[in-house]
């Protein structure tokens, strides 16, 4: 493999000389730049890149953290901050946390040591205290999905606790009194929130239910079919649903059908995310739309400006949920 070195004696000039003008230096001369440019392209010599980087002190990288790049909710999340990293002319590199502690740390610390120029976290296993003691020595470190008050104005959120509170609020109003949880057994802030917004929904309009109403399960299809299962096998006198995510919905619809349990003439079902599946499964899901291209490209814009160290006027964005109609939902 050639080396800075050769492209120098081929092109007949110092190793300074081909330095400039790999990092574009103004005192590069034009005869410099066309002999070094050919003797690179002769020897198939490409330069370093951590050693561009040390010099221009900029990647041209946005680092991206998220919990599982295979989950549609992240590759939404991703191409929103890729749209507006290339904007900026900068690439993305990702990394897999999975909500576990050490593999979000594991993730985080490589996109630091990779020089990214701005970071956008998605972490829920590490700490409050570790997240800002990261954000304090990357001062291009916004966090999506998550609200921590010392960091407030580098925090994109979402209100969890109001989108439980609508959906279930959604079916009360629809003359629903019966009303079960499939919530996420992710010991997360969100699964608390919508357990909380849903709970909350039921007290304000009097209306008391036992704890055998909520059932956890894995936040996707799978879990949403055994959570389903296990409300059906307690004999529960059900005739709505709230689910924690739209994933879990379409695996509780599955089990339905499978028990002749008709939707929404039965029983009525309630999504959260509104992700591409909510449109395609039958009938046609009524949820909470989650905006998450919106907020990731804000979580990018907020980022990059950091990175710019551009001044900015605190803030703290906190999304709002809307509820989305569509065929799930019957009145009784």
């Amino acid at each position: 493999m050639a080396t800075i070195k050769d492209v120098a004696k081929e092109a007949e000039v110092s190793i300074a000389t081909v330095s400039r003008v790999i990092n574009k230096s103004p005192k590069a001369s034009k005869a410099s730049v066309e002999s070094v440019t050919k003797a690179m392209a002769k020897l198939g010599y490409r330069p370093n890149a951590a050693a561009k980087a040390l010099v221009s002190q900029s990647t041209n990288t946005v680092g991206v953290l998220v919990g599982d790049v295979s989950d549609p909710f992240f590759g939404t999340l991703i191409k929103a901050v890729d749209t507006v990293a290339h904007q900026d002319n900068k690439h993305i590199l990702i990394g897999n946390g999975y909500h576990d502690a050490d593999k979000e740390r594991r993730a985080l610390d490589l996109l630091i040591n990779s020089r990214c120029d701005a970071l956008v976290i998605h972490a829920k296993g590490l700490s409050d205290q570790e997240l800002i003691a990261y954000a304090n020595e990357v001062k291009s470190m916004v966090i999506i999905n998550r609200h921590i008050p010392e960091l407030a104005d580098r925090c994109i959120s979402l209100d969890n606790y109001k989108g439980a509170y609508l959906a279930t609020e959604f079916l009360i109003r629809q003359g629903h009194s019966q009303i079960a949880c499939l919530a996420s057994n992710h010991q997360i802030e969100d699964a608390d929130q919508r357990v909380k917004g849903y709970l909350a929904a039921l007290a304000d309009n009097g209306i008391t239910l036992p704890s055998s109403y909520i059932e956890h399960g894995e936040p996707n299809s799978d879990g949403g079919e055994i959570a389903m299962t296990n409300l059906l096998s307690k004999s529960l006198e059900i005739t709505g649903v709230v689910a924690y995510n739209d994933y879990m919905a379409a695996g509780a619809l599955s089990v339905l059908e499978e028990n002749g349990i008709a939707v929404p003439r039965q029983v009525s079902m309630m999504g959260f995310d509104d992700g591409l599946i909510a449109k395609y499964v039958q009938p046609r899901l009524t949820t909470v739309r989650y905006p998450i291209q919106m907020m990731a490209e804000k979580a990018a814009q907020l980022a990059l400006s950091l990175a710019k160290q551009k001044s900015k006027e605190a803030e703290t964005i906190i999304f709002s949920p809307t509820l989305v109609r569509r065929d799930s939902v019957e009145r009784l």
